[in-house]
């Protein structure tokens, strides 16, 4: 009881100062898997066997970790270093991207080509920010785009806000596409074996549909807050030239070249067996082999609080499942455990997910009969939650 109670209270507390942002989120997650791991794995449970399984090291030795199997199997519990490593070997290609200047002459030379345009810019920046979070994780997507955006609103006197705003809602959208380009994705993925391909027919398709619609509503929406007037051929002349973005040649081809390579490896991993551990890898090491001295630039430059927030977070979600939580809620209810039907130690925390995902196993494993009450909850967010009772 005393693990439960204490893993609960971490999780809760770790949840206030991630909402309320007193204290930066990864020292957030950090204070409190520390707490995780010593007072209920060590005071608590007095459990080596539950802490090295949250912590999960292990799983750098199997063969699946590198190179996925034939069959798909139940992810270990705690850390899923196949995303920290993934999300870790594409920050460190991004930055290699951006140190050539690609994310600026990305941008400039799509303002050029709408004649720069704000209108235009909005939509096309906001297609941009979905494609790229399709292969690169949101989070670094939009902290360039922001940037790149916030430059352009000031050359072109206009309201840069609700242009970042649409690009975040599309980033996220096009993380949501892709096994590679949402954490979660990555873990459903890594533990059932899905492809990249197999996201895109499936999510992918409605993530399209459902771009379209958000380019009409923030079209609609901020159309009013976007300078619109048509630039003279003078005034065109004299802005900046996407040339003038690149700042070695030599490292923007290499870094195109890896990022096309980074983008084929993650379409065609079905095939190969490759896993996004190994691609992450890979475009890593090719980004520090040819970026010379500026390697250590790189690295320095790298988004570490982000991994370790997921760390963190993956660390104390991992307390509260050892501990057995749901068993004992169960017992407190006096409801055999079999009612509480579990997938978290094969899909992870899929957020909004979870419900749906943990209904279809149980339709397509013919565990739901007509007419039987099932109760619905869910906590998110902002403190966020819903219930509901249905009949099947």
């Amino acid at each position: 009881m005393a693990a439960q109670i204490t893993a609960v209270i971490i999780f809760l507390v770790m949840f206030a100062f991630i909402i309320t942002e007193k204290i930066p989120r990864h020292i957030a997650t950090t204070l409190c898997s520390v707490a995780t791991l010593i007072l209920v794995f060590g005071v608590c449970m007095h459990s080596s066997t539950a802490l090295f399984e949250t912590l999960n090291f292990q799983s750098f030795t199997s063969v699946d970790f590198w190179r996925a199997g034939a069959e798909a199997t139940e992810s270990t519990k705690g850390i899923n270093w196949q995303t920290i490593i993934f999300i870790f070997g594409m920050m460190i290609m991004v930055e290699g991207m951006a140190i050539s200047g690609f994310f600026s002459w990305l941008c400039l030379t799509i303002a050029k080509a709408v004649r720069y345009n704000t209108t235009k810019i909005f939509v096309m920046f906001m297609v941009l920010a979905f494609v790229l979070s399709m292969f690169i994780d949101s989070i670094t997507v939009i902290l360039f785009l922001a940037a790149i955006t916030i430059t352009q609103g000031k050359l072109l006197k206009f309201d840069p806000i609700p242009v970042i705003i649409a690009e975040i809602f599309c980033s996220n959208l096009g993380g949501s596409s892709t096994m590679c380009g949402d954490p979660p994705n990555i873990i459903i993925g890594t533990a059932l074996h899905y492809t990249f391909t197999d996201f895109l027919f499936n999510t992918g398709v409605i993530a399209i549909l459902s771009l379209v619609l958000m380019i009409f509503f923030f079209y609609l929406c901020f159309r009013k807050k976007l300078n619109t007037n048509n630039l003279s051929k003078e005034d065109i002349a004299k802005m900046p030239s996407p040339d003038s973005a690149i700042t070695s040649k030599r490292s923007f081809i290499i870094s195109c070249i890896i990022f096309l390579c980074a983008v084929v490896l993650l379409v065609t991993h079905g095939q190969t067996g490759l896993t996004v551990s190994t691609i992450g890898i890979i475009a890593a090491i090719a980004t520090c082999a040819t970026a010379g001295k500026k390697a250590k630039h790189i690295l320095r430059r790298i988004d570490y609080p982000t991994l370790i927030f997921f760390i963190g977070l993956f660390i104390v979600v991992g307390g509260l499942e050892e501990t057995g939580i749901l068993e004992l809620i169960a017992k407190r209810l006096k409801v055999d455990i079999d009612k509480f039907p579990m997938n978290l130690d094969r899909y992870g925390n899929t957020s909004s997910a979870s419900i749906p995902i943990l209904l279809d196993e149980l339709n397509r494993n013919n565990l739901l009969e007509p007419g039987d009450k099932i109760v619905l909850s869910g906590f998110g967010g902002g403190l966020t939650w819903g219930a509901v009772l249905i009949e099947w």
